[in-house]
C-alpha cells in the first residue's frame, strides 16, 4: 500500500509540474524552473493543493524522491530523523566567595577544560576611596550546551550560590521558516542565473541581475543569521558575578537564634571595618593634612606680620606727635 501511495503522488506531483511547466513558456527550458514552478510565488512554499495531499498521505512536501523511497523500506532520511529542537539557553548566576583569586582561577580553568570560553569579562580591585574596599568581578561564559549542567555543578561546588535564573529560548520553528526560505532563495538564485545565459537584449540582462544582487544578498544575510543560531544553540552563556565576601550569606534557613547571632556579628565586623577604614584613611591622609597645615602656618604668620607692623606704627605716630601736642600747649598757656 505504501508504494502504491508512493507512485500516486509522484504522479499527481508530475502532473503539477507538467501542467505549470506548459502554463509558462517563458521557464519551459529552464529545469531549475520547472522545480519552482511548484512553488507558490507568494511565499516560496508549496502549493496548497499538493502539500495537502501530502500531509494527509504522512509524507513532506518537500523531500526529495530519495526520502520517500527511504520511508518504503522502513528507514528514514538524516533530515526527516533529525528532530532535535533548536534550544537556546541562557544562566544568570549570582555567587560569592571567600577565596576571590583562587575563584577566578578555577572557574578559568573548568571552562578550559569543557571546551568552552570566556567571551566577556570585568574585575574591580576594591577602593577604600569609593567606600567599598571588597573586590568583585563579571564574566560572561560561553560553555558547550551538553556541558552546561556539569559547569553548573563544577561552580556550585566551589563557590556559594546566591541566585540562579536560567532561560530557555525556543527558535525551532524560526530556524526551520528561515531554511526554507533560504532553499527557495538558493532555487531562485539557479534559475535567474539560467535565465542569465539565455538573456539577449541589455534590458533583461539588466532586470536579472539587479534581481540576483537582491536574492545573493538575502542569501548571505540569512546564513548569518542562521551561524548566529547554530552558535547560540551550541554554546550556552553564563552571565557569571562573583562576589568577594568576609563571610559567606548562609544558604539555609536559620533559626531565630541563628539569625540573631548571625546579624549581630556581621554588624560587629561591619563596626570594625568602618574602624579600620577611618583609620587607613586617616594614615593615608596624612600627607594632605601637614602641606593643609604648612599652608595655613605661613598665612597666620603673614597676618600676624602684618598686624604687628600696623600696631608698630600706631605707638611711632603718637611718640612722634606728642612733642608737637606739648608745644600747642604751652603757646596756649
Amino acid at each position: 500500500m505504501k508504494k502504491w501511495k508512493v507512485l500516486s503522488l509522484a504522479a499527481i506531483l508530475g502532473l503539477v509540474l507538467a501542467g505549470c511547466g506548459g502554463s509558462s513558456n517563458k521557464y519551459a527550458d529552464t529545469p531549475a524552473a520547472v522545480t519552482e514552478e511548484a512553488y507558490d510565488t507568494g511565499t516560496g512554499y508549496l502549493s496548497d493543493d499538493i502539500y495537502s495531499y501530502a500531509q494527509e498521505n504522512g509524507y513532506a512536501a518537500e523531500e526529495p524522491a530519495e526520502a520517500l523511497e527511504a520511508k518504503t523500506d522502513g528507514s528514514e532520511s538524516p533530515e526527516v530523523a533529525d528532530t532535535s529542537r533548536k534550544l537556546i539557553k541562557n544562566v544568570d548566576l549570582e555567587v560569592e566567595t571567600e577565596e576571590f583569586d583562587d575563584l577566578l582561577t578555577t572557574i578559568e580553568q573548568k571552562t578550559e577544560a569543557l571546551a568552552g570560553y570566556i567571551e566577556e569579562s570585568y574585575t574591580y580591585n576594591g577602593s577604600a576611596y569609593r567606600g567599598r574596599s571588597t573586590r568583585n568581578a563579571s564574566l560572561t561564559i560561553r560553555i558547550p550546551a551538553g556541558k552546561l549542567n556539569t559547569f553548573l555543578s563544577e561552580v556550585a561546588e566551589v563557590s556559594n550560590v546566591i541566585s540562579r535564573n536560567e532561560r530557555v529560548t525556543d527558535v525551532t520553528l524560526q530556524y526551520v521558516d528561515m531554511e526554507s526560505h533560504k532553499k527557495a532563495l538558493v532555487a531562485e538564485q539557479d534559475r535567474l542565473l539560467e535565465l542569465l545565459e539565455q538573456a539577449e537584449n541589455i534590458e533583461d540582462i539588466i532586470s536579472i541581475e539587479s534581481r540576483l544582487s537582491e536574492v545573493r544578498y538575502q542569501i548571505e544575510s540569512m546564513e548569518s543569521q542562521l551561524r548566529t543560531m547554530d552558535n547560540q544553540v551550541s554554546y550556552s552563556t553564563i552571565n557569571l558575578s562573583i562576589e568577594e565576601v568576609k563571610q559567606l550569606t548562609p544558604v539555609k534557613e536559620q533559626s531565630v537564634g541563628e539569625k540573631i547571632a548571625t546579624g549581630f556579628w556581621k554588624n560587629l565586623t561591619r563596626v570594625g571595618a568602618g574602624i579600620l577604614n577611618f583609620v587607613i584613611g586617616l594614615i593615608i591622609s596624612i600627607p594632605y593634612v601637614l602641606l593643609w597645615g604648612i599652608i595655613i602656618a605661613i598665612v597666620v604668620f603673614i597676618i600676624r606680620s602684618v598686624l604687628k607692623k600696623n600696631r608698630s606704627r600706631k605707638v611711632s605716630n603718637k611718640v612722634s606727635n606728642k612733642p608737637e601736642e606739648e608745644k600747642e600747649k604751652q603757646k596756649n598757656e
